[in-house]
């Protein structure tokens, strides 16, 4: 069967109003347009028709009645002005395995690279509230995968996803991010960098309209699509009952491949991951332990990690003056951020943000008593 063609901007439109009525999910859009022959179709039925399709009430009428194609076109014109767009399930580019999973979103906006969602990828995450011994397993296992051309797919949140997509973007790989709010807000508002990032080197998508603001019942819908847009889950660091876990239950809903990161037992962010394994999923000590999941080739997966001894790394081009500044204080020696703040002549507030942006790139790392070293 030949793949359905795109819809047009009008039945789009209409789609993107009934998708906006309250109470009316996948599924019953998916009656609507079956039942109408249209979006459009549905959003002109009398309301007699629309009360009698099974699953609907006279109430669910009068609300798809009272909407418009205009709630729709609103959305669209604030896409075409981010430069995002919107994907419904008909279209030749959604993703093929979120169209797969038992609850699929009845569409998905994003932003930057569609193109990465077609391709092969690892869903990574774990803690916000991560250890030192986390955030280098995550780098270790993003950079590795990233850089053998396997898309690193995690939420966004601070933490173990915020490192997982720098440092997939560090190797010049490619990352999809799901967010928990629509498009024009950043959450949290820490990674206003990494959104920028993400839409210039990666992909944002999410299922809400834009500005649509983060709630808590939004994040565990998010996860279920982080663990469907990949062939993989990988839990780096997560307590047993986080929102990691979370996603790695979706991901075995979903019918995918689950692995987990073994941590100390005396860490508490590590009892998730190492229940996981005691539950029978596979340990992931390497990037090639991902990558073998995803049938791809594991030669010189450990890119991303540095052999102890080893000096660091250049300093990377795309440096703002102020992380230049403090990235060469550091590769002289660790400092504590006193010193860091009188040595650049800034406030402490800036030297602490642009430090918070380096750490979260992989590029340096924070030791006990306020003190700041390059990795």
């Amino acid at each position: 069967m030949a793949d359905p063609l795109p819809a047009t901007r009008d039945e789009l439109a209409a789609y993107l109003a009934l998708a906006q009525v309250p109470g009316i999910g996948a599924a019953r859009l998916r009656t609507l347009v079956a039942a109408f022959e249209s979006a459009a179709g549905a959003l002109h039925a009398a309301h007699g028709a629309i009360a009698a399709l099974p699953g609907f009430t006279r109430a669910a009428a009068s609300a798809i009645r009272g909407t418009s194609a205009a709630a729709g076109r609103a959305i669209l014109e604030t896409l075409d002005r981010l430069g995002a767009a919107v994907l419904i399930p008909r279209d030749p580019g959604f993703p093929p395995l979120l169209a797969e999973i038992p609850d699929p979103p009845a569409l998905l906006y994003a932003w930057g690279d569609v193109r990465l969602l077609g391709r092969p990828a690892a869903a990574m995450v774990g803690s916000r509230n991560h250890t030192a011994y986390g955030a280098e397993a995550a780098r270790l296992l993003a950079a590795g995968v990233g850089a053998r051309g396997a898309v690193v797919v995690s939420g966004m949140a601070r933490g173990i996803d915020a490192i997982v997509h720098a440092a997939a973007l560090d190797v010049g790989g490619r990352s999809v991010g799901v967010l928990g709010n629509g498009f024009g807000v950043v959450y949290p508002a820490a990674n206003r960098t990494l959104y920028e990032s993400m839409v210039a080197a990666g992909c944002l998508v999410t299922e809400l309209p834009p500005g649509e603001r983060p709630h808590a019942h939004t994040f565990p819908r998010r996860n279920r699509l982080i663990s469907g847009l990949a062939g993989v889950t990988v839990v780096i660091e997560a307590a047993p009952t986080s929102g990691a876990i979370i996603t790695a239950d979706a991901a075995l809903e979903q019918g995918r491949a689950v692995l987990a990161v073994p941590g100390p037992i005396t860490s508490p962010t590590s009892q998730g991951c190492n229940k996981l394994i005691q539950q029978g999923a596979k340990p992931a000590l390497c990037p090639g332990d991902v990558l073998e999941e995803l049938g791809l080739p594991a030669a010189d997966a450990g890119l991303g990690s540095r052999s102890p001894g080893a000096p660091p790394r250049g300093q990377p081009p795309d440096l703002s003056p102020l992380q230049r500044t403090l990235w060469d204080a550091l590769v002289a020696e660790s400092q504590h951020v006193d010193a860091l703040v009188a040595g650049a002549g800034v406030e402490a507030g800036e030297v602490l943000t642009a430090l918070t942006e380096l750490e979260l790139r992989g590029l340096v790392r924070q030791e006990p008593g306020m003190v700041f070293g390059v990795i």
